[in-house]
């Protein structure tokens, strides 16, 4: 596929005064889901972009970078090699988290086969033919182990619940309303969804997220959506902070 769809745009605003450290710009990415194809694209654009960044650059992965698309090992392989054209965080997804627990419990591929488990183990080269009938589920747990490589497995295990920077707060599902960001549950940031998105009241910071598929970035007073369903889309999604300004980066097809 040609990636040939790379637009920037204009600032977006909000009524929440949202302002990040000077001389600090944030690239927030959103739910990758095997698309290594789109993840190379926004890169080769957020790279042509660094000559007149500010001093400091960083990006923000906001999780999810495996299942349903079929380019998993590779998307993982690429940032547990640190291959990307600025220092990064890298969040974990709820996809992420169930993939680390099937390592320990074969019987979590039961419901995992059923929202993207499949296209992770295959792209590892597990025999997922058994697996499609709700059979040999411990047979491909052995082999994702023996197939895992090491700085794959570190990756996942490193990465990160949430990242915060001036008036934003990183995450990959959401918040609990009416609970201070810093008291948040692993279980709510990973998987949180109507009882966040339906909330109109505020926490303490712009909340930034992903997991929830959306049409096109969703911009609300408390939070914005950036995961516009890359696997099933074709177009991934990158929100470009820089002291109080707000723009969209999008890689995707025509």
């Amino acid at each position: 596929m040609t990636i040939s769809r790379l637009a920037q745009f204009e600032t977006l605003q909000s009524g929440f005064p949202t302002v990040l450290p000077a001389d600090l710009r944030i690239y927030a990415i959103g739910d990758i889901h095997g698309r290594a194809d789109l993840l190379d694209a926004l890169a080769r654009r957020i790279e042509e972009e660094l000559p007149s960044a500010p001093a400091d650059v960083l990006t923000i992965f906001l999780g999810d970078y495996v299942d349903r698309g079929l380019q998993s090992s590779t998307v993982v392989d690429w940032l547990s090699r640190n291959d990307f054209p600025t220092p990064f965080h890298a969040l974990r997804g709820n996809h992420e988290e169930v993939l680390m627990r099937f390592l320990e419990d074969d019987s979590i591929l039961e419901n995992w086969r059923r929202f993207g488990g499949l296209e992770t183990l295959h792209s590892y080269g597990v025999d997922i033919s058994a697996a499609m009938r709700g059979k040999g589920y411990e047979e491909a747990r052995r082999a994702l182990l023996a197939r895992l490589p090491d700085h794959h497995r570190q990756f996942l295990a490193q990465t990160r619940l949430t990242a915060s920077y001036g008036d934003y707060f990183f995450c990959h599902a959401g918040a609990k309303p009416d609970v201070p960001l810093d008291r948040q549950k692993a279980e709510d940031l990973l998987w949180i969804r109507d009882e966040f998105l339906n909330h109109r009241g505020g926490w303490e910071k712009m909340i930034v997220h992903g997991h929830t598929p959306v049409c096109e970035p969703d911009v609300q007073a408390n939070r914005i959506n950036i995961d516009t369903g890359a696997f099933a889309t074709s177009i991934l999604t990158a929100l470009a902070l820089e002291g109080d300004s707000r723009r969209m980066l999008f890689a995707g097809r025509v």
